[in-house]
């Protein structure tokens, strides 16, 4: 594991959980989480009337646990997330915890990926999913495709799974890292963000998780717009793969 413990008072984590239109589920999703003490940060991305007043009544009755963050225009899941990162570093949080706010993720987990954290803290700490039969078959092939793009743009398997919503960041080394190189607002930002974090030479740290298809039916994956963003992100990372071909081989072969 990398880097050293971090003693209890030093490792200070918040949820952080993006949402877009998730009226149905994120009562559920929140309350799942709280139930593990840790504070809350909701980053509503320009949702509908109907979610943003749902939000709103979620952090008033829970108050001392939730804020609310909330973007003026619907702009994707990547930029929701940054949002709250960046927020959360600036409010004193050493690490956040990612999460999806359908319900997909099987958070009987979360004390492993904290302690996970918590033993190596410089590390990102990545779900990789354990599917039950909720999965549509096109989703569960289609992720294959992402994963050889990703062993080719980083030259390495260190990395199980770059799609998967439920990770721990450390939140100095993340935000510095999206300050420097940004990465896509949309659906690419899962994978991209891990891409150029093994770019840098820092440590990962793949969990097995459970994962399920949304408790409330939505999904906000567009088969068409998201797989161009995708696909324009691969081809972009593969030419900066390129351009970093040697450091990469050289940490390979250090490594």
């Amino acid at each position: 594991m990398a880097g050293s413990v971090l003693a209890e008072d030093d490792f200070k984590p918040v949820v952080v959980i993006p949402v877009y239109n998730h009226e149905d589920a994120i009562g559920v999703t929140l309350v799942d989480v709280l139930r593990f003490g840790y504070p809350v940060m909701l980053v509503d991305d320009g949702s509908s009337a109907i979610c943003r007043d749902v939000l709103v009544k979620l952090c008033d009755q829970y108050a001392e646990r939730v804020s609310l963050i909330r973007l003026p225009r619907n702009s994707g899941k990547g930029a929701a997330v940054k949002v709250g990162l960046q927020q959360a570093l600036e409010a004193g949080y050493s690490h956040a915890v990612q999460v999806d706010a359908d319900g997909q993720h099987d958070l009987e987990d979360m004390p492993l990926f904290m302690d996970t954290a918590q033993a190596s803290p410089e590390a990102l700490v990545i779900g990789y999913p354990r599917y039950d039969e909720s999965v549509p078959t096109h989703r569960y092939l289609a992720r294959y495709l992402t994963h050889v793009w990703v062993w080719i743009n980083t030259l390495s398997f260190s990395v199980k799974d770059t799609m998967c919503g439920f990770r721990v960041y450390p939140l100095a080394q993340v935000v510095s890292l999206l300050r420097e190189d940004g990465c896509g607002d949309r659906m690419e930002f899962d994978t991209e963000v891990v891409v150029r974090w093994v770019w840098q030479g820092l440590a990962v740290e793949n969990l097995p998780t459970k994962v399920h298809y949304p408790i409330d039916g939505v999904s906000h994956f567009n088969a068409v717009k998201d797989n161009i963003l995708i696909s324009r992100m691969h081809a972009g990372l593969f030419f900066g793969m390129l351009q970093r071909l040697p450091r990469l081989l050289r940490n390979k072969l250090n490594g």
